[in-house]
C-alpha cells in the first residue's frame, strides 16, 4: 500500500459501481479512511466489507441525506468525490420531457451542488480540503439526443469552477473530470443495439476504445491528493481525445 491518502477522510458518492467502485479502491489503496455512499444498499455494503470502509444510504438529490452523509465523516472531512449521477436522455432536444429534464438535473447538478454545499463548511472549518466533481465530456461538447445530460454536466463544471474563486483562499481546492464514455454499467445501460453503439463510441475516441473506470479512478485519486496542491478550478477531460476532435 502506498500512502497518497495517509490519514485523510474521504467521502464518496456513487460509490457501489463503475467509476465511483474503483475510485473507492484506489482511495483505500492509498491510505484513506473512506465514507462510501449510494442508493444501491447492497452493492455499497459489499464494496465497504471489502475496503474496511463505512457505508451510508444517500440519495444525493434529499439534502438531509446528503448531510447525514458529509457528518458520517465526523469531525474531519478531507475529500468529497461527487460521483453520483443518472445516464443521458436518449431523446431529441424538443422531445425531452419535464419529467426526465428535472430527474437528470436533479441528481446530476443539484446532488452535487447539495453535497458541495454541506461539504465546504466543514472543510473550511478544518482549514482547507478538496472537492473532486465527476462530470462529463458532454459537458465540454454537444452531441445529439443528450440534452439534459450535457446541461448538467455543463452545469458541474460551473459549479466546479464557482467553488474553487470562492474558496481557494479558504484552504478548499475544486477541480473536476470530464470522463468519455467509459465502460460501466451506465454506458452499458444506455438505449440501442449494444454492438452497433460501442463500434461507434470507439470510433468518436481517437484512441480506438472506451475507457475503463480504473483509469478515471487514477485522475480523481491525482486531483484528490497533495500531487495536484497548486490546482484548483481545474476541468481535466480524460476522454481518449473526444473533445479535441
Amino acid at each position: 500500500m502506498a500512502d497518497l491518502l495517509k490519514g485523510k477522510v474521504a467521502v464518496i458518492n456513487g460509490a457501489a459501481g463503475g467509476i465511483g467502485r474503483a475510485t473507492a479502491r484506489a482511495f483505500a489503496r492509498e491510505g484513506a479512511t473512506l465514507v462510501l455512499a449510494d442508493i444501491d444498499e447492497a452493492g455499497g455494503h459489499a464494496l465497504a466489507e471489502e475496503l474496511n470502509a463505512q457505508f451510508v444510504r444517500a440519495d444525493t438529490t434529499d439534502d438531509a441525506q446528503v448531510r447525514a452523509m458529509i457528518a458520517a465523516a465526523g469531525d474531519r472531512l478531507d475529500i468529497l468525490l461527487n460521483n453520483a449521477g443518472v445516464p443521458g436522455d436518449d431523446a431529441a432536444f424538443a422531445e425531452v420531457s419535464d419529467e426526465l429534464w428535472h430527474r437528470i438535473i436533479a441528481v446530476n447538478l443539484t446532488g452535487t451542488f447539495l453535497a458541495m454545499r454541506a461539504a465546504i463548511p466543514a472543510m473550511v472549518k478544518a482549514g482547507g480540503g478538496v472537492i473532486v466533481n465527476n462530470a462529463s465530456v458532454l459537458g465540454l461538447v454537444g452531441f445529439a439526443n443528450h440534452a439534459a445530460y450535457s446541461a448538467s454536466k455543463g452545469g458541474v463544471i460551473a459549479l466546479t469552477r464557482e467553488a474553487a474563486v470562492e474558496y481557494g483562499s479558504k484552504g478548499v481546492r475544486v477541480n473536476c473530470m470530464c470522463p468519455g464514455f467509459v465502460e460501466t454499467p451506465m454506458v452499458s445501460g444506455i438505449k440501442g443495439n449494444a454492438a452497433v453503439l460501442g463500434a461507434m463510441l470507439k470510433v468518436l475516441h481517437p484512441l480506438g476504445r472506451l475507457g475503463r473506470a480504473e483509469e478515471i479512478a487514477e485522475v480523481a485519486l491525482f486531483l484528490a491528493s497533495p500531487q495536484s496542491s497548486f490546482m484548483t478550478g481545474a476541468v481535466i477531460p480524460v476522454d481518449g481525445g473526444f473533445s479535441a476532435r
